[in-house]
């Protein structure tokens, strides 16, 4: 797509109210056009071949068809970028990480009103990284995704030992795609390994879901932060959407801290927020960091200031990126000491891991 090239974008949603607040949400927005409306998957079949649109907005709950059956079919037969509606209630937020699972690439909270100036602004904003976004054409989960057999290819989970080096850390920061990424990447690591803490841009209805369905597939236990929360070996925190995630050395172990201070790249949690913490505490030097794929250059400067004060930096390759954004920026600033494709980083981050930890204090 040029610059100069509107995003044609094609709504789907059984409500007619639902419909034209997201049109008009998205009117002033000079490089979206809605190019068509569909009531039900089959109008929106009918649509997306007369009119091929380069995003589509679809709602999870519809007629006839429920949005999850019918994104798996256009992954499998005309895959294209598609940013999933959901509501926030508990059955919404399941359903939104399983529209994830089979080829949306981002989800938003689908207002229960009128939408806002922020809603239209973060609306935007999904679909102009859809626009960007490289897509899976299989069905059904992403590569490296564990549905049904999860722990199949993984070692047997390695005792929780102590650390030597208490102030080992691993933190990951991702954006669009990095659901999947991340998912992959933590199911496919031990559970002996120091405190990590991921920053994901996700909106705040999701990321308790998000942290709960990795908790079934990973090794390590994995939950949405608290603030206070001890990080210890074998725990990963997730950063709960909508509150920056931080860590600080309490003499002893890290600990998590939440707030909900001003965005940061226009994110809450933002990736450099944690990543500049780690360095505040003076954890730089035993710690290892990935940005993953996202749109825009959160975590870019983060990741700078981590290697900087010797930290070891990775940084996803273009080639596995979903959207090559953040990782483009980190590597073009210097802040990446490697560039690994997606399947190559959970074993650096495992191998970093364990050296940093068994590492003598002092």
């Amino acid at each position: 797509m040029s610059a100069a090239a509107k995003i044609k974008l094609l709504v789907v949603d059984d409500s007619a109210v639902a419909r034209t607040m997201i049109t008009d949400s998205l009117a002033s927005d000079p490089q979206i056009e809605v190019v068509g409306t569909a009531v039900d998957p089959y109008m929106a079949r009918d649509k997306i071949l007369a009119l091929n649109p380069d995003v589509m907005t679809l709602d999870i709950e519809m007629p006839r068809m429920d949005g999850i059956t019918f994104l798996k079919l256009i992954m499998r037969h005309r895959p294209m970028p598609v940013v999933v509606l959901s509501s926030s209630t508990t059955e919404g937020s399941a359903k939104a990480m399983e529209a994830l699972r089979s080829g949306a690439v981002e989800v938003a909270e689908k207002p229960e009103g009128p939408f806002s100036s922020a809603d239209a602004v973060g609306l935007a904003k999904k679909i102009k990284a859809a626009a960007e976004a490289r897509l899976h054409t299989s069905a059904g989960p992403r590569p490296g995704s564990r549905d049904g057999d999860n722990r199949a290819n993984l070692d047997t989970p390695a005792p929780v030992q102590p650390l030597a080096n208490p102030r080992a850390l691993i933190v990951i920061g991702a954006s669009t795609g990095g659901t999947e990424a991340v998912q992959r990447i933590l199911s496919e690591m031990p559970g002996d390994l120091p405190p990590i803490c991921v920053v994901q841009h996700i909106p705040a209805q999701f990321s308790s879901a998000f942290a709960n369905r990795l908790n079934g597939l990973c090794q390590m236990a994995v939950r949405e932060a608290r603030s206070g929360d001890e990080l210890t070996p074998g725990l990963a925190l997730i950063a709960p959407g909508g509150k920056h995630l931080l860590v600080r050395w309490n003499g002893s172990h890290y600990v998590a801290l939440l707030n909900e201070g001003p965005l940061v790249h226009h994110q809450r949690p933002a990736v450099d927020v944690l990543f500049d913490s780690v360095v505040k505490a003076g954890g730089a030097s035993s710690c290892t960091a990935a940005l993953l794929t996202g749109m825009g250059r959160d975590g870019a400067d983060g990741l700078l200031h981590l290697r900087e004060n010797g930290a070891h930096t990775i940084a996803q390759g273009e080639a596995s990126c979903v959207v090559f954004g953040m990782p483009r920026e980190a590597i073009r600033i210097g802040a990446a000491a490697e560039v690994l494709d997606l399947r190559l980083i959970a074993a650096e981050l495992t191998a970093q891991g364990r050296r940093l930890s068994a590492a003598a204090v002092g």
